[in-house]
């Protein structure tokens, strides 16, 4: 009933807990988020040393699928402004300093405001989430991201009525970063305002309880797990609350190939492969990909009454 066109974008080749515990455990996240803002600024950030996060709580949302391997999920990526090829971000992204760092929220915000990391990590307390990722290349992963809900950030700013959409704008620094044009830099991408708002959305800064390394997107990245990866933008710099549908980086590089929901969808192939099946990372055999990766409980309601092949 509600399916996807031709969607998403993404790198151009194609390469090959459970329950909630007790509330005890969010109250341990929400006293240790003031810790860990202070701990974030001590922490070694260069590299690719790993630095473990404050304490955080287990989310009713994680999968109990098996995870991905810590290595697999540091070295596959596809972060485009440190190289094509899925080992450059692992190899060049070191070169990024991710100290100090700031995000803006503005455009059609009652308060706008600039957020350094320390303060994003005070307005909730940190979750485990385990989501399953689904790459547009017809690969997937199951990583234990750890962050806060997206909403908890928009809710400090409080969007107007007139908000609709609401854009990221990613760092991008041409001395360190890809200067060829293989899309328009800075990266940005874009959700409704009822999906940025959605609980399942999420800003990540971490995982598998470790400060985000860089080639994952440090210090803080989009997690939006019923949509192609690329829809999560990486180290954010600007959130813009905005009234019309922002045109995409990879929307604007192949709009007939990648639309703005990039909802995942089984049904709806890409025009040069099928996204009935993908590769999990670690697996020698394919399996069945999930309508909205799984979430279609959670997030379908989003989409009632529209065509998801007129807008993929």
């Amino acid at each position: 009933m509600l399916i996807k066109r031709p969607t998403d974008i993404s790198p151009s080749e194609i390469t090959p807990r459970s329950l909630f515990e007790q509330r005890r455990h969010f109250l341990l996240g929400a006293s240790s988020a003031l810790a860990g803002a202070a701990l974030w600024a001590a922490l070694p950030r260069s590299g690719h040393a790993a630095s473990r996060l404050p304490a955080y709580a287990p989310s009713p949302f994680s999968t109990s699928e098996e995870k991905t391997p810590l290595k697999a999920v540091t070295t596959y990526n596809n972060f485009y402004e440190f190289g094509t090829d899925k080992s450059d971000p692992a190899e060049n992204a070191g070169k990024m300093s991710v100290q100090p760092w700031t995000v803006r929220v503005e455009g059609l915000a009652g308060k706008p405001r600039t957020f350094g990391i320390e303060e994003l990590l005070k307005l909730a307390p940190l979750e485990e989430r385990i989501y399953r990722l689904r790459c547009v290349e017809g690969w997937s992963m199951v990583i234990p991201w750890v962050g806060l809900p997206l909403a908890a950030l928009l809710k400090q700013v409080e969007p107007l009525g007139s908000a609709k959409y609401v854009e990221f704008v990613t760092h991008y620094d041409p001395a360190i970063m890809l200067r060829r044009p293989v899309l328009s830099w800075p990266y940005v991408e874009g959700l409704r305002l009822d999906e940025a708002l959605h609980p399942l959305t999420l800003l990540a800064v971490g995982l598998y309880g470790d400060v985000l390394p860089n080639q994952n997107g440090a210090p803080v990245r989009l997690v939006v797990p019923w949509k192609y990866g690329f829809k999560s933008a990486k180290s954010i710099v600007a959130i813009r609350l905005v009234e019309k549908q922002p045109r995409t980086s990879w929307n604007r590089a192949a709009a007939d190939e990648y639309g703005f929901y990039s909802n995942v969808n089984p049904e709806v192939a890409h025009p040069r492969w099928s996204q009935a099946t993908e590769r999990r990372i670690g697996e020698l055999r394919k399996r069945p990909t999930l309508m909205f990766n799984g979430y279609g409980e959670q997030v379908a309601g989003l989409y009632q009454g529209m065509d998801l092949k007129a807008n993929y």
